[in-house]
């Protein structure tokens, strides 16, 4: 009897830790130049990959901007349910094999996501090697 009890307590801890550490559920985002927060993006996994959808963009003047400057599909798409992340693969601690899409100037960059703690989000988009990108930070909304 205590040895079922202690594998059922063992699982249930390794079940919350694994949810505790996991990239997906809603983040907030915050403007390089400004700091101020952005949007909320909700990242899922599909296939063993993650994705990021726009949700809400926090900006009410902003609320129905376009993707003027992105290309193909995307062209011209309201930036509000737009999917900035796509296709990311876990890698160890991390994910990466994706892209980015920077909906500000319609570019697509390489991009690694790995989290900082339980509660913070480290998104680096890079063009060729990593060394040469950049690094947001993004907040868990709980």
């Amino acid at each position: 009897m205590k040895l079922k009890f202690i594998l059922l307590a063992g699982l249930f801890i390794s079940i919350l830790s694994a949810n505790a550490q996991s990239v997906t559920g809603k983040w907030k985002t915050f403007d390089d130049e400004t700091k101020e927060a952005k949007s909320i993006v909700e990242i899922t996994e599909r296939d063993g990959k993650i994705y990021g959808k726009v949700i809400e963009i926090l900006n009410p003047a902003k609320k129905n901007i376009k993707c003027t400057n992105c290309s193909g599909t995307d062209k011209d798409k309201p930036v509000l349910g737009l999917e900035i992340l796509k296709g990311l693969s876990k890698d160890g601690k991390e994910y990466s094999d994706g892209k980015i899409l920077d909906p500000s100037n319609g570019k697509l960059y390489k991009c690694i996501v790995s989290l900082d703690g339980n509660d913070k989000l480290k998104v680096r988009g890079y063009v060729g090697i990593s060394a040469f990108g950049r690094t947001q930070n993004w907040v868990r909304v709980k």
